[in-house]
């Protein structure tokens, strides 16, 4: 999916996605909209006393806005953002094996938040929906905190881990959203485009 101006104006596609996450590409994929790349680079630092529902939130709005400003087009620009939450800390993405082993063992044993938001804004009207989902995850032993560090999975994800992938041994129960913890929570997503009149389920 090209990310030209002149794909943006194309009658082939629903909305701009302001992400280049292939895990929200393939979500809406999933779920039939049409849509064109068009990622969107901002500052992703948290305020003084913001809470994660807020941040999350306000990174979902501002990708989707900008998005918004960038494309030629008129179409409806979605934005999104997904934390991982345990113990009232925010955990990243990790870049080394040290901070991935560091996280796995802050989230092994105990059950963390994740929040995912999804932004949808047409540059008359904005709406953010917020799926907030509990994810318990059984007792990671150190090794296998490294053998998944030298898989390659967990680095650049939030929280460290990819329940869609080799992650997914690692989570007891879940009680949400799944969609949202892979990044795009999908009933929100769907409440959004209905409430914009925008096609989907295409096939």
């Amino acid at each position: 999916m090209a990310s030209s101006p002149t794909s943006v104006m194309s009658t082939n596609h629903d909305l701009v996605l302001a992400s280049a996450s292939p895990r929200r590409r393939d979500l809406l994929t999933q779920i039939g909209v049409r849509f064109v790349i068009q990622a969107a680079d901002i500052d992703e630092r948290q305020r003084e006393a913001e809470s994660p529902a807020s941040y999350v939130s306000r990174l979902a709005l501002k990708k989707a806005e900008v998005g918004f400003g960038r494309q030629d087009g008129i179409l409806p620009v979605l934005g999104a953002d997904t934390i991982v939450v345990c113990n009232g800390e925010i955990l990243g993405k990790p870049e080394s094996c040290a901070e991935s082993f560091a996280m796995l063992q802050v989230l092994s044993g105990t059950t963390h938040e994740v929040f995912s938001a999804v932004a949808l804004t047409d540059g008359h009207q904005s709406e953010v929906r917020l799926a907030q989902t509990q994810v318990t995850f059984r007792i990671i032993s150190a090794e296998d905190s490294l053998k998944y560090w030298h898989s390659g999975e967990p680095k650049g994800k939030a929280g460290g881990y990819a329940i869609q992938g080799l992650g997914a041994v690692f989570v007891e129960r879940l009680e949400g959203s799944y969609s949202g913890v892979v990044g795009l929570p999908l009933m929100e997503t769907e409440t959004l485009l209905r409430r914009f009149n925008v096609s989907r389920w295409h096939g």
